[in-house]
C-alpha cells in the first residue's frame, strides 16, 4: 500500500461528514507503519474503543470507512473467522458495522462484517503476526493469491458501503 498522509486519510472518508472526518483520531505514527506489508490501514480510536477506521487504496484512490465494533460478550470466547483474511481467532474477531455512504447512511442503513479486532489482516496473511495455533488453515494457494483474496474481500465490503 502507498503511504497515506493524515490529510489524505481525512479526505478519503466516504461514510461520515467532513466535520466528523476532521474530528476523528488518526494514528500519529503513520511514518512508522509497515506500509509495504499493508493492504489497508486499520486502527481503533484510543478514546472510544468501539470506534474503528480503515483506509484502503482502490482503483488508484484512497477510500476510508468509519466503523463501529461490537461490545465484548461471552460469544467472543469462541473461535471466529475474519471474513477479510480468513484468520481464525479466539476472541480476536469483531463485528464491524459501517454506516452506508450517502443518503442510505443518513437513513440509518449499515453494512457489517466480521473483521480481525486489531485490524491487522495484512500482517496475519503475510505471517508477520501470529494469531496462535490453528489460526491459519493450511492452503495450497500462494501468498500473492492470499493477498489478492484479502484485497478482493475488502473491496467487496467497501463496495457494499458505497453502493
Amino acid at each position: 500500500m502507498k503511504p497515506l498522509t493524515e490529510q489524505e486519510i481525512r479526505a478519503a472518508f466516504v461514510n461520515c461528514t467532513k466535520g466528523e472526518a476532521r474530528r476523528l483520531a488518526v494514528p500519529r505514527d503513520l511514518a512508522d507503519r509497515p506500509w509495504d506489508d499493508l493492504d489497508y490501514l486499520g486502527w481503533r480510536d484510543p478514546q472510544a474503543p468501539d470506534r474503528a477506521y480503515l483506509a484502503v487504496e482502490l482503483d488508484g484512490r484512497p477510500q476510508a470507512l468509519a466503523l463501529r465494533s461490537s461490545t465484548a460478550g461471552s460469544w467472543q470466547a469462541r473461535r471466529s473467522m475474519c471474513t477479510m483474511c480468513l484468520t481464525t481467532h479466539s476472541g480476536g474477531v469483531s463485528l464491524m458495522v459501517a454506516p452506508k455512504a450517502g443518503r442510505a447512511g443518513q437513513q440509518g442503513n449499515s453494512v457489517g462484517a466480521y473483521i480481525c479486532s486489531d485490524l491487522a489482516c495484512s500482517l496475519y496473511v503475510r505471517g508477520k503476526r501470529d494469531a496462535g495455533v490453528g489460526a491459519r488453515l493450511p492452503e495450497t494457494i500462494t501468498l500473492e493469491e492470499k493477498i489478492g483474496r484479502t484485497v478482493a474481500n475488502l473491496a467487496a465490503f467497501v463496495a457494499k458501503v458505497t453502493g
